[in-house]
């Protein structure tokens, strides 16, 4: 054995024992390739072995098994076979790494983290999450509207881990990139029509029309319904999980010479939804003494509560808050009783106890984007990616009503949280991609800059009556004369104040009576980047690449409107003596580098090794207070990894192990006043800090058989170690409390059988699939030690496909089903309404709040829903 042999079995065997100590991960990125265009074409299977995957997860286009870092791969065969029609859909836990789940409890917002990097509360003007949506290389600044119906999708691709280099901010916990399908320049399409429960209906079209003059055109149309699956009883408003999507998108590629392709694309989608319903599943969990509104010396009904079964002549009182003294001297403990309206439902409810106030919300996201790429010389390609997007959502999220409330007599109950959003962005990057010698690289600028404005109001929708029998629906918008109370949730009215605003936001004219926050936030982004990978000629099975990306980050913004108060003008400093609004400004500069080592073992066998950092910016809290800034987190992440194909290509074992350290980990604290008699019930108060050092440790696992033609078998595997730090209570003060990392089970899972059958000669088939996961229970609120349930979810579908009907034209026929075995399970878990707030002053105990105390409530995933569909191929 030579010296070159011997170094490289040493290298090989070095690799293998540290990737076997390591994560597994699922399919994953080599050194970057020769420039090739974004839409280049999987190599098909040649009935020997499983097909090749083609990703772009470098920026240019590599094979999944060469590319040394962790990716999962969703094609459009795969989210047909699912039924994925919008991202909430991969929440089931497809690729055990992606957890997606809906803000609180509404559809129009999404939760998105990968490897533990999860955001809590990033659905705000000046915030961001720490894992990025791209479409066609665009990323999606805002968490609002990543729920509309997906077009014709290609493949998304997972990048797991962070992609600071290539990505930028934001994608400290990996990337979602969604890639869809570009214009062919022949003739041809498809049409999809279908019905299911729930009232279900489907419906998309996709049209290529022919090549002229160097242009090739494509048009998508998507529709997508759903009724409610939790029914409101209150007549003339929307129930619950409930959607309604449509959209556009048309396409063009104009070639006009060799080595010049020019991509254009506009995009409109509308979603109209309804949050998930918020159950009530358990009252009274702690077993504290249950009180009575009804005073037992004059047998009248109030809003104090006294212990039941005292006296006439002594009654005592109880609940409400009592102080250290008060608690010393014994003074009795008692909790509001349960409306005999209000029921506590373990299973998962099809009609609400109670009838509120809702409408769907509304999502409006659209873009144009402008892709060029031009062959200036055999090693360089030269890029262009220009692109304007925006959204707006219109929020009317009613999904508590009582379950998330006290009851007391007369009182107001069921928090309506309404939002006004409006975002724009605008981002040009620049890229020179090619290799040269034993260089590969992609070098190139990025700018990025967008303003998001909200205003805000949770009005309480609903009143009791006097014994909690029956209850009234309030004013759904007050004007003028129409509040009756600060516990309204409205802003009180005051002209001046909707003046002020009608000249910064025209149509807060006369409208500020609603408010009770608003704010706007600017943001600027600069970078520049680069990736080099070099493989040395007399080593051509090593592959080095060394990156790095410097980023400038400026944000600004102000909160202008707050809880009732009077005194803040959005125009100037100061405006006859009336304060400023609240105002922050941060701005950072900071490099992100990355370090990969490659080893070609054998033609099938490709290990790695990579260091690498990211970032989430900075930003505000725009339901504190004051619009507290808070500052970036980052991360650190190392990960070994190997890529494997065994017995001719009919193996494929993908495993990676990474350990992440994040440093300065934004938190958020929060307090929501459910107390029925609180001057403040309704309000939500959240601040946001750095709160110290998050370590996350994770094994990831792909395996991928096809032990015969026409069956495939896959399976994935997530572990998951997250350690958070403790901090202290911004906002209540007190000693340290334990922080928890939300929607990160320790153990996820996913599996999937695909078989297809030849029937009837020709190009016939019926196709078999069926796929799992499964997650462990996990914590779903950053403050609290509730979990939610563990789940198990099955998915099916079967298809008669490809029925010939003309020369060209194929028909298929399906039915699908979604969670199959009908199985429920908590997904959202709060236990904040369980226990009393504890008030301190500094470290000092100073008072507990019974008042709001409750129960559990929680939100359950989606339950079965089922359809048959007709495609057609022209």
């Amino acid at each position: 054995m030579n010296l070159s042999s011997r170094l490289r079995a040493q290298l090989l065997l070095g690799g293998a024992l540290l990737a076997m100590t390591a994560t597994p991960a699922i399919a994953q990125t080599a050194p970057a390739s020769a420039p090739a265009p974004q839409d280049q074409p999987a190599p098909q299977d040649n009935g020997e072995g499983l097909a090749d995957i083609v990703v772009t997860a470098t920026k240019v286009t590599t094979n999944l098994q060469k590319t040394p870092i962790s990716i999962s791969v969703l094609s459009t065969e795969a989210l047909t076979d699912r039924h994925v029609q919008s991202l909430f859909n991969l929440a089931d836990g497809t690729v055990p790494s992606l957890r997606i789940a809906t803000f609180e409890a509404r559809q129009s917002a999404l939760t998105i983290g990968i490897r533990g990097i999860v955001p809590y509360d990033q659905n705000q003007t000046a915030r961001d999450g720490g894992v990025s949506v791209y479409i066609d290389g665009v990323a999606l600044g805002k968490t609002q509207g990543l729920n509309a119906a997906l077009f014709d999708i290609e493949r998304i691709e997972v990048l797991k881990g962070p992609q600071g280099t290539l990505f930028g901010r934001n994608t400290e916990g990996g990337a979602l990139s969604l890639v869809t399908k570009a214009p062919t320049g022949e003739w041809g399409g498809n049409l999809t029509a279908g019905l299911g429960n729930y009232g279900s209906r489907n419906a998309n079209i996709n049209i290529n029309l022919p090549e002229f003059m160097g242009f090739s055109f494509k048009f998508d149309g998507v529709y997508q319904h759903q009724d409610p699956t939790v029914k409101n009883p209150l007549s003339g408003s929307t129930g619950w999980n409930y959607y309604d999507r449509k959209g556009g998108r048309a396409a063009a590629r104009w070639k006009p010479f060799e080595g010049f392709t020019a991509d254009f694309a506009y995009d409109y989608a509308k979603d109209e939804n309804t949050p998930q319903y918020s159950q009530l599943l358990n009252y009274n969990p702690n077993n504290y003494l249950v009180g009575t509104y009804t005073n037992p010396q004059t047998g009248v009904l109030g809003t104090s509560l006294f212990v039941p079964g005292t006296g006439a002549a002594t009654p005592i009182a109880c609940g409400g808050t009592i102080t250290a003294a008060q608690a010393a001297a014994g003074r009795p403990v008692c909790v509001a009783p349960l409306a005999p309206l209000v029921k506590v439902h373990t299973g998962r409810q099809t009609v609400a106890d109670i009838g509120v106030p809702q409408q769907p919300s509304v999502d409006i996201t659209h873009g144009f984007s402008a892709n060029l790429k031009y062959t200036a010389a055999p090693w360089l390609e030269l890029r262009s990616i220009t692109a304007w997007r925006g959204v707006s959502t219109d929020q009317w999220d009613n999904s508590g009503g009582a379950n998330r409330s006290t009851y007391a007599p007369n009182a107001n109950f069921s928090r309506y949280s309404l939002s006004f959003l409006r975002q724009h962005q605008f981002s040009q990057e620049f890229q020179a991609v090619g290799s040269t010698g034993g260089f590969q690289y992609v070098l190139g600028a990025y700018y990025y800059t967008e303003r998001a404005t909200e205003y805000a109001a949770t009005p309480l929708s609903n009143l009791w009556n006097a014994d909690g029998s029956a209850y009234t629906i309030r004013s759904a918008i007050p004007g003028p004369g129409t509040i009756t109370g600060a516990n309204s949730g409205y802003q009180q009215y005051d002209p001046s104040c909707a003046n002020n605003l009608a000249a910064v936001v025209p149509q807060f004219a006369n409208s500020c009576q609603f408010i009770t926050r608003a704010s706007e936030a600017f943001d600027h982004n600069y970078s520049i980047f680069g990736n080099v990978t070099y493989t040395p000629e007399a080593l051509d099975w090593l592959h080095v690449t060394a990156g790095g990306r410097w980023t400038k980050d400026k944000r600004r913004g102000q909160l202008y409107v707050v809880n009732n108060r009077a005194d803040l003008n959005p125009l100037s400093a100061v405006v006859n003596s009336v304060a400023a609004p609240f105002r922050f400004s941060n701005s950072i500069s900071r490099f992100d580098p990355m370090f990969n080592i490659a080893i070609d073992a054998s033609d099938d066998v490709h290990l790695y090794a990579k260091y690498a950092t990211g970032f989430r910016a900075g930003g505000a809290n725009d339901r504190s207070q004051s619009f507290n800034a808070f500052g970036p987190e980052s991360v650190k992440s190392y990960e070994v990894g190997a890529k494997m194909e065994f017995l001719n290509r009919r193996v494929r074992l993908n495993l990676a192990g990474f350990i992440m350290d994040r440093s300065n980990t934004q938190f958020d604290f929060d307090l929501f006043d459910t107390a029925a008699t609180s001057p403040t019930n309704g309000a939500h108060i959240e601040q946001t800090q750095n709160a110290g050092m998050s370590k996350i440790r994770g094994i990831e696992a792909d395996l991928t058989i096809a032990p015969v033609r026409g069956l495939t078998l896959n399976a994935s595997y997530a572990y998951t170690y997250w350690k958070a730090p403790s901090a202290i209570n911004s906002i209540t003060g007190g000693l340290p409390q334990q922080l928890y990392i939300v929607y990160t089970p320790k153990n996820a899972a996913s599996g999937s059988i695909d078989y297809e059958v030849p029937v009837a000669g020709g190009d016939t088939k019926v196709r078999f699939h069926l796929d799992a996961a499964y997650a462990s229970s996990q914590y779903s609120f950053q403050l609290e030690p509730t979990k939610t349930d563990a789940s198990f979810i099955v998915n099916g579908r079967i298809a008669l496909a490809d029925i010939a009907v003309a020369s060209s034209n194929k028909v298929t026929l399906a039915f699908w089903v979604r969670n199959l075995f009908d199985r429920t399970y908590v997904y959202r878990r709060s236990a904040a309404n369980s226990s009393p707030v504890l008030n301190y002053n500094g470290t000092t105990l100073v008072s507990t709040n019974y008042g709001g105390i409750l129960g559990d409530y929680g939100n359950l995933n989606p339950p079965r829903t089922w359809g048959f569909e007709l495609s057609a191929k022209f």
